[in-house]
């Protein structure tokens, strides 16, 4: 049998190349095979850091039994949603149509032309709480399709005129955008005792956090502060070793879902250093530390996510009993920690463990960072949760901004190193003249082309790195951007999720909703406006422009699923502000360049004097010999200030 996946860029697909299944990687080849041999394609769907699809393959890819009923029955087709989220959208939108619901792994079978015509999630390797085993839907799904063909026909052709149907068109608000009455709609959304928005499970609302600082309202801003402060202090923050799991399973942010995704951090980390509080930098100095310690790599990039999973068991890295804290802090210490960190005798996860959370600072601070060094040296010697580490495109760009933000407002300059080093990591080997690639791994670049969030997230990175260090070698941006109006544009001025020349699969993706991470559509809408901030060239903020109306409904009808898009609107409604910070460098200069950076949404750029290579800079003088700060809308300055209190 060959090993198809042994060579892939992906983690995830080397996890299943030692397998008894027959595996191929999505493509021709698969298809070609199942029309040969008249079998359905199965097409499993999953990523590195799942806990789901780990149990999935040991119960049943591992299986020999289950693995040779699959290899005689189908051909079996696996494919890691991070490096094709396309295909994984395509599909994802049949099974949420098919079954009211989605997730990972994903399910589906498909006839030789790719249409679905049945699609799950995790099936158990026997019955289970009214769900048939993997082995049985295996059973009848092959049955059916060597006796009722034509029903299959039936149910592929009702999936793929579902999903024509539901092809995202442009979504042009009637009236004019109100932050005031999307503040309302997320109000009502609002869980007043435990922040955040809805019920569990709770995700982190990075991008609506944003938007609400950026919005002058006491609503936004309690939701704001009520979040960030719910977040850091539960047990979906590592209060030991810093950065974020992937989501909360309980309302209250007690107990997570471990995996740890770099996507996510990415955006926190840039979110508390903005907040300019004594929470949000010391949640933002930890996360950043975690990050470059624990997700950069040997080439200089971030890997995609830290496993939930260790020696088999979920979170199992992560949590204690209070008898562990006593081993490790001795009897009084220990106790205390028990108490500060609600490390409880009934435990608030499983088996009598308890995550790890801090509601309240105690009032001594050094014996608490003595106790949290204490347990972090500890439970390094654990057996730690596996690392995917392929470097994705558009979650480094998301890294380097938020690296950069937090570099510049915390005054860090490691932090701004490096986001330098992954973005020298991706000129290297993503960028392609002014195409990119995906993903890569161990210095090698995979073969799939980047979609638009990789294009997005990755103009957007370079942007800051051109504000961090105004070398303007990082305005390689533009190309990118210019690209991505050339291929991915749609003619109503919104975006596909795929270029005009990317394969070709059932439907064309185009979701302009946020999820964990912004949508191609709204990262290509902020970076569009930093980039004609930065140059004054007119046609990216037209762009952007007609970008965002299209998704006017969604922003005011969904603003949870919009949060990105709805930041961007709040900066475009003011500006954004474009802020030449010009002078001899000293702490004057400083002082009024970490004022700007304070401005919600600004875009700034310090230099020594005048540049005509970056337009924001040219004629922009010292006043008087000190340093001054030009404030403009549009390249139409107010005068120069030089005191920060004045800008």
């Amino acid at each position: 049998m060959a090993n198809r996946l042994a060579g892939s860029t992906s983690p995830y697909l080397q996890q299943h190349a030692g397998q008894p299944v027959d595996w191929y990687e999505w493509g021709p080849e698969a298809f070609e095979a199942a029309r040969a041999r008249d079998v359905p394609v199965l097409l499993s769907v999953g990523y590195a850091a799942c806990h789901w699809c780990h149990v999935m393959a040991h119960e049943s890819f591992e299986d020999e039994a289950t693995a040779a009923y699959l290899n005689e029955h189908y051909v079996a087709v696996k494919v890691d949603r991070e490096e094709r989220p396309d295909v994984d959208a395509v599909y994802m939108a049949a099974t949420t149509a098919m079954t009211g619901q989605g997730g990972w792994p994903m399910t589906c079978v498909l006839d030789h032309d790719g249409n679905p015509f049945f699609a799950g999630t995790y099936f158990p390797d026997q019955p289970r709480h009214g769900q048939p085993a993997f082995t049985q839907v295996l059973q009848a799904i092959s049955e059916a399709w060597r006796q009722r063909r034509g029903e299959i026909a039936d149910v592929a052709a009702n999936v793929r005129a579902h999903l024509e149907r539901q092809k995202v068109t442009s979504q042009r608000a009637e009236s004019d955008f109100s932050a005031e009455g999307v503040v309302e709609r997320l109000a009502g959304e609002f869980d007043a005792a435990a922040g955040g928005f809805g019920g569990a499970p709770k995700f982190p609302p990075s991008m609506v956090l944003e938007f609400l600082r950026r919005v002058e309202d006491p609503r936004a801003r309690h939701m704001l502060q009520r979040t960030v402060a719910a977040m850091a202090g539960g047990g979906m923050y590592d209060q030991l070793g810093g950065g974020f799991a992937r989501y909360a399973v309980d309302r209250g942010w007690v107990v997570p879902h471990f995996e740890k995704m770099l996507y996510d951090n990415a955006q926190l980390v840039g979110l508390y250093a903005r907040l300019g509080t004594a929470l949000g930098d010391r949640v933002a100095r930890e996360t950043a530390a975690w990050m470059i310690r624990e997700l950069g790599t040997a080439e200089g990039g971030f890997a995609s996510a830290l496993d939930a999973d260790s020696e088999g068991e979920e979170g199992r890295f992560y949590v204690w009993t209070p008898a562990q804290l006593v081993d490790v802090l001795g009897e009084e210490d220990g106790r205390w920690a028990a108490a500060v960190f609600d490390v409880t005798d009934a435990g608030t996860f499983e088996h009598g463990t308890s995550t790890l959370q801090l509601r309240h600072t105690p009032d001594d601070p050094e014996r608490l960072a003595r106790v949290r060094a204490a347990l972090l040296a500890a439970r390094e010697r654990r057996v730690r949760p596996a690392r995917d580490d392929k470097v994705v495109a558009a979650w480094n760009g998301l890294a380097i901004t938020g690296l950069c933000d937090a570099g510049l407002l915390l005054d860090e300059p490691r932090y701004v190193e490096a986001a330098l080093a992954a973005g020298e990591l991706l000129l290297r080997l993503h960028v392609d003249g002014d195409r990119l690639l995906r993903v890569s791994r161990d210095g090698v670049a995979g073969r799939h082309a980047g979609v638009l969030e990789d294009y997005g997230c990755v103009a957007g990175g370079f942007l800051s790195l051109v504000q961090a260090t105004g070398d303007t070698r990082w305005l390689t941006a533009t190309a990118l951007l210019d690209r991505a109006l050339a291929d991915f544009r749609a003619e109503d001025g919104g975006f596909f999720d795929t270029a005009a020349d990317a394969e070709s699969l059932l439907t064309r993706p185009r979701d302009p909703g946020d999820n964990a991470s912004p949508s191609g559509t709204s990262a290509m809408i902020h970076a569009l406006v930093v980039a004609h901030a930065i140059t004054g060239e007119g046609r990216y903020r037209q762009a952007a422009e007609e970008a965002l109306a299209t998704v006017g409904q969604l922003m005011s009808q969904a603003p949870r699923f919009a949060g990105w898009s709805l930041a961007a609107a709040v900066t475009m409604a003011e500006g954004p502000l474009e802020i030449a910070v010009v002078g001899p460098a000293g702490p004057e200069r400083d002082a009024l360049a970490a004022a700007a950076r304070r401005r919600p949404g600004a875009v700034v750029l310090v230099a020594d004097g005048p540049r005509e290579d970056l337009p924001l800079l040219a004629g922009r003088t010292a006043v008087e010999g000190r340093p001054a700060a030009y404030v403009c809308r549009g390249f139409v300055c107010e005068r120069p200030v030089t005191d920060p209190a004045l800008l």
